[in-house]
């Protein structure tokens, strides 16, 4: 890369950066290429993004961003996947972590909070974004089901009640 390369390189990345609200840093020596591609198909269809880039031009990206607290991160072959859905690039880090050992998680930042790699795993077993509204419709529409069935009952009741009585009526008549 040329200077004007690294100077675009780096503009991108802090744009990219100031726009997102999480980031993970990890550590991904030993990766093959399969492996790298898997993972990247995996952030995309999470709405994630991963970038490797060198340390230096990282630091660089992290002017003016919240994510000032993952400088020390940054030492050795280190990658940064990011979205604005903080536990969806959680998860998907997490999870591959779990399925191949060459790719570590090294810690990342939630806004200017500084997480460490347990901290992102904390983070991974919360419920998604979607997960959460689909939780809160969830709650939100149980009542009205409930009143629905309330209100409907007396009616069922008041019906039952009326042709019982229609019976017996009709049972008297022919006794007679």
């Amino acid at each position: 890369m040329d200077r004007t390369e690294k100077r675009e390189f780096v503009a991108e990345l802090n744009q990219a950066l100031s726009a997102t609200s999480m980031i993970v840093v990890t550590r991904n020596a030993g990766l093959t290429v399969a492996e790298a591609t898997e993972l990247r198909r995996r952030m995309r269809a999470s709405g994630s993004t991963f970038k490797v880039a060198k340390n230096r031009l990282t630091n660089l990206a992290l002017e003016g961003t919240p994510f000032d607290g993952i400088r020390p991160l940054l030492k050795g072959p280190t990658a940064l996947a990011w979205s604005t859905d903080p536990v969806a690039v959680a998860k998907t880090a997490v999870e591959f972590a779990k399925t191949n050992e060459k790719f570590v998680l090294v810690g990342g930042a939630l806004g200017s909070q500084t997480l460490n790699a347990d901290g992102i795993k904390a983070l991974a077993e919360l419920p998604s974004l979607d997960e959460l509204r689909a939780r809160l419709v969830g709650m939100i529409s149980t009542p009205a089901t409930r009143i629905a069935g309330v209100l409907q009952a007396p009616a069922g009741q008041l019906a039952r009640v009326f042709g019982a009585y229609a019976k017996k009526d009709e049972s008297e008549a022919a006794a007679a």
